[in-house]
């Protein structure tokens, strides 16, 4: 199952600008909405699973 981030984004002049809802610490921009969206998909990827290795596993807690 692939993991669906939300984000929040607008247009601010030349570029797209967006944040991921859950994580709004992780913050972007790109010339199109497509370029924003995987600008987005690789920043989570380097903060939230830096030094997770490929094969790994996800499981949902309650805190």
């Amino acid at each position: 199952m692939a993991l669906q981030l939300r984000i929040v984004y607008w247009k601010s002049g030349k570029f797209w600008l967006g944040k991921l809802v859950d994580h709004p610490e992780i913050m972007t921009q790109g010339e199109t909405l497509e370029e924003l969206e995987e600008n987005l998909k690789d920043a989570y990827r380097t903060l939230v699973l830096e030094d997770v290795p490929a094969e790994y596993e996800t499981k949902e807690i309650s805190v």
